[in-house]
C-alpha cells in the first residue's frame, strides 16, 4: 500500500495478515486487498498519491481516515473518501 504511505506493520493490522504472509505475496484471497484498491482507485487519479498519503493522517471531521481502517472500518472509510472527493480533493492546512 505505497499509494497510502502505510507502514508494514499498519498493513499487516488493517489485512489482519502476519508479516511472513504480506511480505510472500500470499494474500490474494484476501478480500479487503481488492476492496481497498478498488475504492482508492478513482482518488489516486483524480488526486494522485501525494495528496492521499497526507489526507490519510489529516483529521477530517469524522476523524482520521487511518485510524478507520486500522479499526477494520472500512465503511467509515469509504465515507471519508466520498467526502474527500465531494470537496475536490483539497486539503486544507493546519494541525493533524
Amino acid at each position: 500500500m505505497d499509494l497510502l504511505g502505510l507502514s508494514e506493520d499498519e498493513l499487516c493490522a488493517i489485512l489482519e495478515a502476519e508479516p511472513l504472509t504480506l511480505l510472500s505475496g500470499q494474500l490474494d484471497h484476501r478480500p479487503e486487498l481488492g476492496i481497498l484498491l478498488d475504492l482508492l482507485a478513482e482518488a489516486e487519479e483524480r488526486a494522485g498519491p501525494a495528496v492521499l498519503r497526507r489526507w490519510l493522517r489529516a483529521r477530517g471531521p469524522a476523524g482520521r481516515p487511518v485510524d478507520a481502517l486500522l479499526a477494520r472500518d472500512f465503511r467509515a472509510f469509504e465515507d471519508m473518501l466520498a467526502q474527500l472527493a465531494e470537496r475536490g480533493f483539497v486539503l486544507r492546512g493546519g494541525a493533524e
